[in-house]
């Protein structure tokens, strides 16, 4: 499962899920850059790589600016010479209110804020893909038949990634090129710690899962580097399930 002289963007990655991300494709051999609108928390994950004898670099920008995003993929392929994973895990900026009440905007906030990311760091990274043949394209999120009342648009933002991946796969598959969904049913760890009702859900996260339990950060990391590693070169336009059961394919 090796990610040696692999270089991969990962957009979001000063975030729990992000950064464990970021650590496990560094520990795995890549060389990392990360993006995000928060240079802080990307700058500790940065010094955990580094601290770790890993190389890794971040750069502040908004991953809905298409020329900050074509001029990011741009420096890391001139600096690397090319990329070979693009993993985006920014967060939605979702409000969860049941149809009848939310507002227009807020309903589509998350739906156009995953389809514009989305596609924006895809075609950037698809452009240098292209001519070397080969590449990752990692989304994370997933969908599925299950929802639940009261979760606005983000349920559905979800569903659209799906056919956004749909598409992109169909595109790129003839350039070598692969692209993934990671659908997890939730990350307890990436509550933050403050949050007040983070007991009852991390408790119902466990429940919903068929195994008793709930995929961990490292869980997220690991199986993201085995999905973006040559190990993994036969799977494209397919979600990969790590919901211990929560989601049921």
């Amino acid at each position: 499962m090796s990610l040696e002289d692999k270089v991969a963007a990962v957009y979001g990655g000063g975030g729990a899920i992000g950064g464990a991300v970021a650590r496990a494709f560094a520990r795995h051999g890549a060389r990392v850059f990360l993006a995000g609108r928060s240079g802080e928390p990307m700058e500790r994950v940065v010094a955990e790589i580094e601290a770790a004898g890993a190389v890794a670099e971040s750069t502040v920008l908004d991953a809905l600016d298409e020329a900050a995003v074509d001029a990011f993929v741009d420096d890391v392929a001139g600096k690397a010479g090319r990329i070979d994973v693009s993993f985006n895990l920014i967060g939605l900026g979702d409000v969860q209110q049941p149809l009848t009440e939310i507002s227009v905007d807020d309903f589509l906030t998350p739906i156009t804020t995953a389809m514009r990311s989305h596609f924006l760091t895809t075609r950037a990274a698809a452009r240098h893909m292209i001519p070397q043949g080969s590449g990752v394209v990692l989304a994370f999120g997933g969908s599925g038949p299950q929802t639940m009342p009261g979760l606005g648009g983000f349920k559905i933002a979800l569903d659209a990634l799906e056919g956004l991946r749909r598409q992109w796969a169909c595109e790129l598959g003839g350039h070598g090129i692969r692209v993934v969904t990671l659908t997890t049913g939730g990350v307890p760890e990436s509550i933050p710690a403050d949050f007040a009702t983070r007991q009852q859900i991390t408790e119902g996260i466990a429940r919903s899962g068929l195994l008793g339990r709930a995929a961990t950060l490292s869980d997220v990391g690991e199986v993201a580097a085995f999905v973006a590693s040559d190990a993994a070169r036969t799977i494209t336009s397919a979600a990969v399930n790590m919901s211990c059961g929560a989601i049921v394919d």
